[in-house]
């Protein structure tokens, strides 16, 4: 099930996890990349399973999605290990709330909800996601978090970091695969974040046909996933139980692996 260069081959729609909120989308030929984590550590995290995401296909994706501005999410040293071409969609003023983004030139395309980006034979939709946006905890809300719709042969739904919020089935209606939030990097989630419960919740509001458990089990504090390792290894599955009670079909990957969703 581990991913293969054949990602970007023909009209084979898949998506690999590449560990916390990183996957690539492949869709009508076109990669998409987000919240790229490509590194062994950010700041005091470090990867704790699954392999550095080092492969060609990653580099020479055709676009990055940005979900929001926090270092797991928007992580500088990995953009800059792309190709210095590929456009960056990230939320609207993100630039303005960190002004380091500006070096990566006039790649950056800001968005809002509701804009459309079109990327080889993709379009991206931009939506809403409930939480913090901002870089740091202090400090003025100049942007806001975002999810991402990829719409080429399947509908993916890129969720970021998210709650729930009562709009949510109306941004995103029926998608074939959703990648869903259900855990984090430390010893509570806080506001702003889904658990395996609520996760399924929102597969049910969205009414996705498909669902993956991303943002979990990666990146963690050295030392945590001995002491509460349920916490780190456990989200997960506990996502797929929750799930297959309330008949959402779900599937759980390992880091490195590849789900296809529509077939040549």
């Amino acid at each position: 099930m581990n991913g293969t260069s054949d990602d970007r081959a023909g009209y084979r729609s898949s998506m690999r996890w590449l560990g916390h909120a990183t996957t690539l989308i492949s869709d009508r030929g076109t990669s998409v990349l987000t919240d790229p984590v490509l590194t062994a550590r950010v700041a005091h995290l470090r990867r704790r399973r699954g392999p550095i995401p080092d492969d060609a296909d990653v580099a020479a994706a055709d676009v990055v999605l940005l979900s929001h501005l926090h270092a797991d999410h928007t992580h500088l040293p990995s953009l800059r290990m792309l190709d210095a071409d590929v456009p960056i969609v990230l939320p609207r003023h993100a630039p303005d709330a960190m002004p380091a983004l500006r070096e990566l030139g006039a790649r950056l395309i800001e968005v809002g909800p509701g804009d459309e980006v079109p990327i080889g034979e993709v379009v991206i939709r931009a939506v809403p996601a409930e939480h913090d946006g901002r870089r740091w905890r202090h400090g003025p809300h100049v942007t806001s978090a975002l999810g991402y719709v990829v719409v080429g042969d399947s509908t993916t739904y890129f969720a970021g970091d998210t709650d729930l919020y009562p709009d949510l089935g109306k941004w995103v209606r029926e998608p074939d695969l959703a990648l869903l939030p259900v855990g984090g990097w430390g010893p509570t989630l806080g506001a702003g974040h889904l658990n395996p419960v609520r996760a399924v919740a929102a597969a049910e509001m969205i009414g996705a046909r498909r669902a993956v458990p991303i943002h979990y089990g990666t990146l963690w504090p050295i030392g945590l996933d001995r002491m509460r390792p349920e916490l780190f290894h456990d989200p997960g599955a506990a996502f797929v139980r929750e799930a297959a009670e309330h008949g959402v079909a779900a599937t759980e990957l390992a880091p490195g692996d590849r789900l296809v969703t529509s077939d040549e």
